[in-house]
């Protein structure tokens, strides 16, 4: 009867040491990239260290450093790609930076954030990156007591270095594409549900889109654009019966601007079912440039947003923060770039649908 091999014990510090033919203290400030180590010295333990499969001990360079390593992300909506592709430039960045990533979602509530700053304090994360949920409920974030930056979102209540897009001007530039082509009845959608007044949105990305599109319909003479923003265009909930309802009218619109992809993707399923075509009977244009988009036709004309670099910025700004930066807070603005294709048709105004 043949015995087991007993498990392998994890190798310590000491067990590279020896590999390495260097002290301990070496060994560990060489593994711990601190103090001073030379390149070939560190190069020796670094190549001990694989070979032996050393993986160091979280809580025993906490408790040498008063940093985990790790860093936490908190977003709206882990399914949206946008989101995904911001996160994956986190883990990217802070990788290379030597961090880890403990990723939540906040589903765009208020209370689920809050109990996830709590629960992510208590694991003695470094600092924070947030989507914000709501800017009039940031309580929990004015509190936190470690470094924060802001990701997508600004909130002027907190005075943190954030990250952001130039959501007005995109938007403004897109519907005056539509407009150019023609078009008046324009439709904005978006998933943000709104409960009173539409200056009540606590979003800034929403507000600030929003506001970009109303200025542009406003430049062309169309009044009262918030007549033809749709809040609450969700794929979760009934997105497609809310769009269905809209193509369904006389009066529809001749263009939609979708707030992302996942929206965008629902109206082409409401046009489908609607026996509609894009653009022939609708022009499409969407925030995201989602794979989808290209690879359909007619391609969808969007306006592409650089999510990984707005991921690898905040992870950058954060980690600087832990390092011990002191600044004033730092607020970068990254453009978006209008991509063209096929899903924009021309309309004649004197036509038999009329704006």
């Amino acid at each position: 009867m043949s015995q087991e091999t007993p498990p392998r014990k994890p190798a310590t510090v000491q067990d590279v040491a020896q590999a390495a033919g260097v002290s301990k203290a070496t060994a560990a400030r060489a593994l711990g990239q601190y103090g001073a180590v030379s390149t070939s010295v560190r190069a020796r333990v670094v190549a001990a260290a694989e070979a032996l499969g050393y993986r160091p001990n979280e809580m025993a360079r906490s408790m040498s450093t008063g940093r985990s390593g790790t860093i936490g992300v908190i977003v709206g909506d882990i399914e949206n790609p946008y989101f995904g592709l911001a996160v994956r430039g986190i883990s990217d960045g802070a990788r290379a930076l030597g961090f880890n990533v403990i990723l939540a979602n906040s589903a765009e509530d208020s209370a689920e954030e809050r109990m996830t700053v709590e629960v992510l304090a208590r694991k003695q994360i470094d600092g924070l990156i947030v989507a914000p949920a709501a800017a009039g409920d940031v309580v929990h974030l004015r509190d936190y007591a470690r470094p924060l930056v802001l990701m997508d979102r600004t909130v002027a209540a907190l005075a943190v270095d954030t990250v952001v897009m130039d959501d007005a001007s995109a938007a403004a530039e897109a519907t005056s594409l539509l407009l150019d082509a023609g078009h008046r009845r324009i439709a904005y959608l978006t998933a943000t549900k709104l409960a009173g007044a539409h200056t009540e949105i606590d979003i800034s990305t929403v507000a600030n889109r929003i506001a970009g599109f109303a200025r542009a319909m406003q430049a062309a003479g169309i009044g009262d654009p918030w007549a033809q923003v749709h809040f609450g265009v969700t794929p979760r909930g009934d997105g497609q019966g809310v769009i269905r309802a809209l193509l369904a009218r006389d009066d529809r619109p001749t263009a939609v601007l979708a707030s992302d992809s996942l929206i965008a993707l629902e109206v082409l399923r409401a046009t489908k079912a609607l026996g509609l075509t894009i653009p022939g009977d609708l022009s499409l244009v969407s925030f995201h440039d989602a794979d989808w988009t290209s690879a359909v036709t007619p391609a969808v004309t969007v306006l592409a947003q650089p999510a990984y670099a707005l991921g690898q910025a905040a992870v950058g700004m954060l980690i600087e923060r832990i390092e011990g930066l002191i600044a004033p807070p730092r607020r970068v603005e990254l453009p978006m770039r209008l991509i063209v294709r096929e899903s924009v048709a021309r309309i004649d105004l004197s036509a038999s649908i009329k704006p």
